[in-house]
């Protein structure tokens, strides 16, 4: 191995001899990633001994030995540096190296006019009382005269805002079917007691008595609403501000909307999310692992709700050990991390939100048993008439959502709690 100073190659063995060796260790590596192929199935891997569990213990100390080598590497190179730049600074100083004030003046041009003027062949080559003499021609560099130190070049501002890292709309309201209402709440009529008395009689019999109880139901429609001041000046000086303004607001509302669909208390003015939903089912985690639990509540929901679950409202981070799971012999089993992998859990499909609680998992038949009514759709208005805003130029920008959120069947949704 060399290592190259400024104006020579230095021989370094020691250097040498170590990068052979992690180039070796590298070799082996891949030599056994080619031998297990694009699964990693561990059988063919012939080269090693033992079941999959001491082939990959394998790979984990060989890949350890590569991190030392590399670091032992990366230390003799900071060595062989030094080395270099000692031996550069000792041979200017022997005379070996023509190196001096001027030339590096001269390289970044420093070298001053008179002294370029005096160096000149037009000078050397004069002679007293000839009255002529050679011509030469002087380079003086611009960067002696002007630099940008002192003038600073123009730079022109993107058009690209990079957002606030938040949370993304809308996930939660795009599962839900959406209609219109013209009321300000959502009135239906809910059977709470079917008691199927439906049986075989003898001729003459008394049929037997059903009972059926109907209670009407009501879910408000509640309003979202934001709104943020702004000069007249932002407005009429920036072109693209007011545009991203009334482009963030509808985003704000529609972010909040998911949060209450999935988790609002119901008290006014909140919506009622499934999480508060009265009736729904709960189904605990306990010991089971954390599919078992999620399989427990759908059966749940099918058994007792008698509906199909279409959707799961997960938190990233728990969906992360499911999705991570392996087999004993270190298999994922949702496919290796170089595949995209599934987004269901038993056929049903997932969806990853923060907006979901983070020790909770929501699902139900939202398609079949939920809805999003509008009463008005996201309204947005400016005005300067806010406060005392007229005389002092400024505006207020509003926007607002008017709608409901209902759950007309409680027991075709679950939670699956201690997640």
């Amino acid at each position: 191995m060399t290592i190259e100073a400024p104006d020579r190659v230095v021989e370094f063995p020691a250097l040498k001899e170590a990068q052979q060796a992690l180039d070796a260790k590298r070799q082996s590596l891949k030599s056994i990633f080619d031998e297990a192929g694009a699964d990693y199935d561990m059988a063919k891997v012939k080269s090693i001994q033992g079941d999959t569990a001491a082939k990959v213990d394998f790979i984990r100390q060989l890949n350890a030995e590569i991190d030392e080598r590399k670091a032992k590497v990366d230390e003799l190179l900071v060595i062989a540096r030094a080395a270099g730049a000692a031996k550069e600074a000792e041979q200017v100083e022997s005379g070996h190296k023509d190196v001096d004030d001027e030339d590096r003046r001269a390289k970044d041009g420093r070298r001053q006019f008179g002294e370029l003027f005096m160096k000149s062949q037009a000078v050397k080559g004069y002679s007293r009382g000839s009255g002529s003499g050679p011509q030469a021609h002087i380079d003086v560099p611009l960067k002696t005269l002007l630099t940008t130190g002192g003038w600073q070049p123009e730079t022109t501002r993107t058009g690209r805002v990079e957002e606030f890292p938040t949370r993304p709309a809308p996930h939660i309201a795009a599962m839900i079917p959406q209609t219109t209402t013209t009321q300000t709440a959502i009135v239906y009529m809910e059977e709470t007691v079917f008691n199927n008395t439906a049986q075989e009689v003898f001729e003459g019999e008394q049929y037997p008595e059903a009972q059926l109880k109907l209670d009407e139901k009501t879910v408000p429609v509640r309003k979202i609403a934001v709104y943020i001041p702004v000069t007249d000046e932002l407005f009429e000086d920036v072109p693209r501000a007011e545009a991203y303004v009334q482009n963030r607001l509808p985003f704000m509302l529609r972010q909040r909307l998911d949060l209450q669909i999935l988790r609002g208390t119901g008290t006014a003015p909140n919506l009622l999310g499934t999480e508060n939903v009265p009736g729904i089912i709960s189904q605990a985690k306990g010991s089971d692992p954390a599919m078992d639990a999620l399989y427990k509540a759908m059966n749940r929901i099918r058994t007792e709700g008698f509906a199909e679950p279409d959707v799961i409202f997960m938190s990233p981070l728990k969906w992360e050990p499911i999705r991570l799971l392996r087999t004993a012999d270190g298999v994922y089993i949702w496919g290796h991390p170089s595949q995209a992998g599934p987004t269901t859990v038993w056929g049903v499909p997932v969806v990853e939100t923060t907006a979901a609680p983070p020790t909770k998992a929501l699902m139900g038949a939202y398609s079949t048993f939920a809805e999003l009514a509008v009463r008005r759709g996201i309204d947005v208005q400016v005005s300067n008439s806010h406060a005392d805003y007229f005389i002092n130029g400024k505006l207020a920008v509003r926007a607002d959502v008017r709608c409901a959120v209902a759950h007309y069947r409680p027991t075709a949704f679950a939670e699956v709690t201690g997640l």
